[in-house]
């Protein structure tokens, strides 16, 4: 785990509606010791894994897109290695590394969810994962995992493709519904046969009104991908944003100039997020989220002496997308 002095905590409240975090890891088996590599280019992943290899054909899926990420990492595993033998144990090794969406290459369902029950525990990155049965969605479906996606694509990379045209953009910016995706093939199916891929909490690329696109945007669990993605990065840039102003001052103190600091870098952030999209508007156009900071002299005496401020909290709304439209029409003669 990190190093960290800072840490927060996002229940997400539903009511009736409602920088940088995207660069994928991709994990597969490989003879020999465990390494983790970045790569800028699919012509630099080749002379590591051939044109066959899963690895090889996510990585490509990645980097046909129109929106790729500046670069990916692939880190490997051994069975034979006395620690890293397993995908789970390299997800686990790299974790803190400098990535936020985990796929596997040519792993077995029982595995697969092993690396999703890992990461779900975790919750701040997110596991892409496709199936080709529409049977396997249920064993992810049951686990009501917030950050797994998972796909249905009888043949085409589709989770790496998504990863790779969506996961890096402007966190807030977009949903991942309506997508086209480069190198893809929609999947032919009629309105029920996809309900039931929705239904067990799936997603699939398909055609609609002439255009290929993603079907839906939702993690394992229902939730929407860009809700979950969002509380993300709320959580990891005011995490940054305070252990920053703890490092950039001699001294953060007890008191309320050292409270206005804290109040003003999580402000900072949620001020940020409003304008990429993730924090909604009110009628007047002005951002709906609140900042709250209790005073030195209502703060314990435990606290004080054990230097740990408990009193900073914030709240919002979430802007969230709009995903399907019913429209009432009167034609008169």
């Amino acid at each position: 785990m990190a190093l960290q002095d800072v840490t927060v905590s996002i229940e997400l409240s539903k009511p009736s509606g409602l920088v940088g975090l995207g660069k994928p890891l991709i994990i597969t088996q490989k003879t020999g010791a465990s390494t983790i590599k970045n790569y800028s280019d699919i012509a630099n992943v080749k002379p590591d894994f051939a044109e066959t290899t899963e690895a090889y054909k996510k990585a490509a899926a990645i980097f046909a897109q129109d929106n790729r990420p500046a670069s990916i990492s692939i880190a490997t595993y051994d069975p034979a290695d006395a620690t890293v033998k397993t995908a789970v144990d390299a997800v686990e090794k790299y974790f803190d590394n400098d990535w936020f969406f985990v796929l596997t290459a040519g792993l077995e369902i029982e595995d697969e969810i092993t690396v999703a029950d890992y990461v779900e525990a975790k919750k701040v990155k997110f596991f892409a994962v496709k199936v080709t049965d529409v049977a396997d969605l249920n064993a992810f479906k049951v686990k009501n995992y917030a950050y797994v996606i998972v796909f249905y694509h009888p043949t085409d990379q589709l989770e790496a493709a998504s990863v790779g045209e969506l996961g890096s953009q402007e966190v807030g910016s977009i949903t991942w519904k309506f997508k086209t995706l480069t190198g893809i093939t929609p999947v032919d199916m009629n309105a029920d046969e996809l309900q039931a891929i929705h239904d067990a909490g799936g997603n699939t690329y398909v055609t609609k009104a002439g255009l290929p696109q993603t079907s839906e945007g939702i993690t394992a669990s229902g939730e929407y991908i860009d809700v979950i993605h969002g509380k993300s990065w709320l959580k990891v840039n005011i995490e940054n944003s305070i252990q920053q102003a703890f490092a950039n001052n001699q001294k953060v103190s007890f008191d309320n100039r050292g409270i206005a600091l804290l109040n003003g870098a999580v402000t900072t952030v949620l001020q940020k997020g409003f304008t990429q999209g993730i924090i909604a508007t009110d009628n007047d156009g002005n951002p709906i989220y609140t900042v709250d900071t209790v005073s030195r002299n209502n703060t314990p005496a435990a606290d004080r002496a054990a230097r740990v401020y408990n009193g900073l909290s914030f709240s919002l709304e979430l802007a969230g997308a709009i995903h399907e439209v019913n429209i009432k029409g009167e034609i008169t003669e």
